[in-house]
């Protein structure tokens, strides 16, 4: 599941979590993107301590066998992680799922943390892999208005059961969780369930309405492909 930040990807890991056949691994290429980029991000050496930072390292892991009676194994990756230096030939294995937001709420939502630029965002580099190996699309508004619609409709289109109890789980933290957490899951950690939709209109600093504008055609690409309820 390919998503960009500030999006419901860490709800999407707790939904696919509860199902009895799905492992889920977070965002395994970060340490990777850390350490090439040397970036400062909260619990920065933390992360870069518990993930392999070589990206051929995780590839091999993210491909290889399950255990027994595990048929799913949900990858949860922030698109950006997927750093230019990354070899792309071991996607080809996967299926892919794409979870994408309006980009005005993400860079309102991103802005209350650190100055956004679009690399950060990661819509570039989700449409890449779109375009390279297709997948079923997700707006993260139309999960939020009907988890269960849109999310037996992801089921189908990736060729797995639906399973009813991907629409709630227990509050708390999980073991699957990456070191980064503390940082960033509070709100998903008292959570039982998707949140209810806000309608209300996002509030973007004007000095940020570039980004969104520079955002938007690739956001479009992928929102006419969206699986709707």
């Amino acid at each position: 599941m390919w998503s960009g930040p500030r999006n419901i990807s860490t709800a999407m890991m707790r939904s696919f979590g509860e199902r009895a056949d799905t492992i889920v691994v977070d965002e395994p290429l970060y340490a990777h993107y850390l350490y090439a980029t040397g970036l400062d991000h909260p619990a920065r050496d933390a992360v870069v301590a518990s993930q392999p930072t070589d990206w051929r390292a995780v590839a091999a892991t993210l491909t290889g066998p399950l255990p027994d009676g595990i048929s799913v194994f949900y990858q949860k990756h922030m698109t950006h992680h997927l750093l230019p230096d990354v070899g792309r030939s071991w996607l080809s294995v996967l299926s892919h799922a794409f979870l994408i937001r309006d980009p005005a709420y993400v860079v309102a939502s991103y802005a209350k943390v650190r100055e956004p630029t679009l690399d950060d965002l990661g819509y570039p580099q989700q449409v890449e892999i779109f375009r390279r190996y297709g997948g079923p699309v997700i707006d993260a508004a139309d999960v939020l208005r009907d988890p269960a619609g849109v999310l037996s409709r992801l089921c189908e289109a990736l060729g797995i059961d639906w399973d009813p109890a991907m629409l709630r789980w227990r509050p708390g933290p999980r073991d699957t969780d990456g070191v980064w957490a503390p940082h960033w899951y509070g709100k998903v950690e008292t959570s039982t369930g998707f949140a209810t939709f806000d309608p209300g209109p996002a509030v973007v600093p004007s000095r940020l309405q570039s980004l969104v504008d520079a955002a938007m055609p690739y956001y479009e690409e992928l929102a006419v492909q969206r699986l709707a309820a």
